[in-house]
């Protein structure tokens, strides 16, 4: 039995099947990304009940359906995941880091006690106010350089941590995601903070599996 040909100089023939298998194929593809889109966006609009009301007026259902377009294919996801695997690490080295310089100067402090303790044992009295005084300098000088040692490592943790949240922020804009540009604002950074806890909450569901129940 041949292939019936359209009236109007269509499709006809076996490639015209594959043709209309494609069609076919694409719309379902396009249904089911409007049900994935559909459940993103429902899941989304009941997790922004759980964050304060100044912050849910700001995600509007175009905000949170634009977020949903962008965590469709499962991409955001995992470059959240990574980005928070990064910022872990740098956390947990930042702060090895200080806690490296703080046992540093508790050993000499101890060392500095020690030296004077020793110093003092074989002053003579006579002596000892000067020594006593002498001692006070140094240990002054001490304090001094630690407070300043101290207060340089705090400088690198907080210029580390913002130079790994405009990193994010910087990623997380060139992937589309809604929200997301390089900015110090107060404001606007506890809002993309809300926005990641979002997304975050969004894979403790198990929403990054494709067609995932939610």
């Amino acid at each position: 039995m041949g292939v019936r040909v359209a009236a109007a100089g269509g499709w006809q023939g076996p490639g015209a099947m594959e043709r209309y298998a494609g069609v076919l194929e694409e719309a379902v593809d396009g249904a089911q990304q409007q049900e994935r889109h559909y459940q993103l966006l429902s899941a989304l609009q009941s997790l922004v009940k759980e964050l304060p009301s100044s912050f849910q007026q700001r995600l509007s259902y175009t905000t949170l359906s634009d977020l949903a377009l962008a965590l469709l294919d499962g991409t955001v996801f995992e470059i959240v995941q990574g980005l928070l695997e990064i910022q872990h690490l740098t956390e947990k080295s930042l702060y090895n880091q200080r806690l490296r310089l703080q046992n540093e100067h508790r050993v000499l402090r101890q060392a500095l006690r020690q030296k004077h303790q020793e110093a003092q044992q074989g002053c003579q009295p006579h002596n000892l106010p000067v020594l006593q005084a002498a001692q006070q300098r140094e240990l002054e000088a001490v304090e001094h350089r630690i407070r300043e040692e101290q207060r340089a490592m705090d400088q690198k943790i907080v210029l580390e941590l913002d130079r790994k949240v405009a990193d994010q922020q910087s990623t997380l804009e060139k992937a589309g995601v809604t929200g997301f540009y390089v900015t110090t604002n107060p404001q606007e950074l506890t809002l993309q903070m809300n926005l990641l806890e979002l997304i975050r909450k969004l894979q403790q569901r198990g929403c990054q599996a494709r067609g995932a129940a939610l």
